[in-house]
């Protein structure tokens, strides 16, 4: 989690995710790249500190005043980084495509490890960072992706919810879990499956501790909550854990349990209330 990509559009929620991205970065030794996507009256491409790349199409008036006002707007957030961490090194870019697309490219480009994006509750969705974009790049995203939808200037984690079925598809993201424990060493992983009654309780705690040890994960709390859905199961035990952060698969969908699919993790990345981060698996 050392090269981090943070799309802004300068909303609240945006600077939400730039506060994690930044306290992140400090605790993995890692940099920043920010990315902000304009909307031009001709042509596409790349705008770094220098101006416009290719040049033609971007020399009127109205492109080079718009992008003054971006190019300020990026180094006041520069300023804002050096002003509260220290070593975190902070990239501005600037990009005509779509969002989606802008994205996506600078992630392979760039080989960004995390991605941290600004959400907010599905009510009330601006127009650069719909629930459809949030989905999409959470499914699409070949790197895992942090939702961040409260503001967070002291981003301390004491507990970290790991939710899936434990199936062999959780064995495949352990290295991704020994990371964020080694960010945070002080947090308690809560290790968490959805069952939809109170009788399976005891079988499914058997294979959460399985998998605890045969991974040797440490500080770790085994974790049932019985719910008719996973969506519904997941923000309600975060809630009652007060969990710092929330970690799940993207494609926890062919293990034990039936009532984790595709979308899940999409779900809960909008409705659960601390930041969620999905991984791909």
């Amino acid at each position: 989690m050392k090269n981090i990509l943070v799309p802004t559009d300068f909303t609240p929620k945006a600077h939400n995710a730039f506060e994690v991205a930044l306290q992140l970065a400090q605790r993995t030794g890692g940099h920043i790249t920010l990315l902000h996507v304009v909307d031009m009256p001709t042509g596409g491409g790349v705008v770094s500190s220098g101006g416009p790349a290719g040049g033609g199409g971007l020399n009127d008036l109205y492109a080079i005043k718009l992008l003054q006002v971006v190019k300020h707007r990026m180094f006041e957030l520069i300023a804002e980084a050096q002003r509260r961490v220290e070593g975190v090194e902070v990239q501005d870019l600037i990009h005509t495509s779509s969002l989606d697309e802008a994205i996506l490219e600078v992630i392979e480009e760039r080989n960004i490890d995390l991605v941290v994006m600004g959400t907010e509750e599905p009510h009330d969705w601006t127009r650069m960072f719909t629930e459809t974009t949030s989905q999409r790049l959470i499914r699409t995203a070949p790197c895992p992706v942090l939702t961040v939808k409260q503001p967070a200037p002291d981003f301390k984690v004491q507990h970290i919810v790991f939710a899936s079925d434990f199936s062999a598809e959780a064995d495949r993201v352990v290295p991704n879990l020994r990371q964020i424990q080694q960010a945070f060493p002080e947090a308690t992983l809560h290790l968490l499956d959805v069952v939809p009654s109170h009788d399976r309780d005891a079988a499914v705690l058997a294979r959460i501790n399985d998998f605890a040890h045969r991974h040797q994960l440490q500080h770790y709390e085994p974790d049932v909550i019985d719910a008719p859905k996973v969506s519904i199961g997941i923000p309600r035990f975060v809630e009652q854990a007060h969990a710092d952060l929330v970690v799940m698969l993207t494609h926890a969908h062919t293990g034990l349990s039936h009532l984790w699919h595709n979308n899940t993790a999409e779900s809960v990345a909008v409705h659960a209330a601390p930041p969620v981060l999905t991984l791909h698996t």
